[in-house]
């Protein structure tokens, strides 16, 4: 039997949603509830567009030339995102994952990141996918089995949407984000210049702290100073009625980025919100914030729920 282009195809169900997985980057391909689309999907015989719905790790975003010093020695990875000259959202989104556990709401997969230039540590990956009656959680592990300790940062990458995505059909929606801190880019290369409040007129009003329609607005920011209910944050996408669809995670996430599709052509252009939680903010591997340094032998983790709001 041939495999489809995104790799082997996965089928979670309860109650009124459903899930299907695709094991290259163990990435979410679609999600619905009473058929509604969450996510913007994509065909089980298609090369994932971009990163839509798959991990992050060891890093998310970009890391400036794709260089950075860890322990005294200055490494140096392949600079994948040519136009921006960095390198972007880690090293095992093409990765074909192994299911370990198979059940009809249940479903781990597990990858490896080999030590290779530019990073030179093997770290095991385990993404725990369960499906539930309130929605899709996705738990992501990361193991160290190298002999020296390692830089990691890990998040998630699923675009949002409401209803059938559409070309420019985001502009409808509004956005809820209580995130009291947003980090400014360099408009040409997506890379960090300093952090403010969302108040603040630099922010370029993004301030969602209050759910407002995105319009026009474009965002390819990570923000944090994250509000949080029971030790949870979250982002929401909503139409005029007050229905949609809302990612939540704890606090091994400070840090969420926000992007708005605006890279896309036709139909992709502005046709989800990418609500990506992470464990530390773009180009950590030089700044050092936030960044997780795991031990020889030792596991971090992170994990987020999307669900529908009615």
């Amino acid at each position: 039997m041939t495999v489809p282009l995104s790799g082997n195809a996965f089928v979670l169900r309860s109650g009124p949603y459903e899930a299907r997985i695709a094991s290259v980057g163990a990435t979410v391909r679609s999600l619905r509830c009473d058929g509604v689309d969450l996510i913007v999907p994509f065909g089980a015989d298609e090369i994932r567009p971009s990163m839509r719905g798959a991990l992050l790790a060891p890093w998310p975003n970009r890391i400036a030339d794709g260089a950075y010093e860890f322990d005294g020695v200055v490494h140096r990875l392949v600079q994948n995102e040519p136009e921006t000259r960095t390198a972007a959202h880690g090293l095992i989104a093409w990765t074909d994952f192994t299911a370990t556990t198979v059940a009809s709401d249940h479903l781990v997969l597990t990858g490896m990141i080999a030590a290779q230039p530019g990073y030179p540590w093997r770290v095991r990956i385990d993404a725990e996918f369960r499906l539930g009656p309130d929605g899709l959680t996705q738990e992501v592990t990361a193991s160290n089995e190298s002999a020296t300790a390692a830089p990691v940062g890990l998040g998630g990458h699923p675009y949002l949407v409401v209803g059938r995505p559409r070309e420019c059909g985001i502009d409808d929606l509004s956005l809820e984000l209580d995130a009291g801190e947003i980090l400014l880019v360099s408009p040409d290369r997506m890379l960090p210049e300093r952090s403010v409040p969302v108040s603040d007129p630099l922010a370029g009003e993004r301030d969602f702290r209050e759910p407002r329609r995105i319009g026009s607005t474009a965002l390819n920011h990570a923000f944090t100073d994250l509000a949080r209910r029971h030790g949870r944050a979250r982002a929401r996408l909503l139409d005029d009625a007050g229905a949609g669809v809302e990612v939540e995670w704890d606090d091994r996430c400070p840090w969420v980025q926000i992007y708005t599709t605006d890279h896309g052509d036709g139909e992709e252009f502005r046709s989800g919100v990418a609500i990506e939680p992470m464990t530390c903010p773009p180009d950590a591997f030089n700044s050092r914030r936030d960044l997780l340094i795991v031990e020889a032998g030792e596991s971090v983790g992170a994990g987020w729920m999307i669900r529908r709001v009615r």
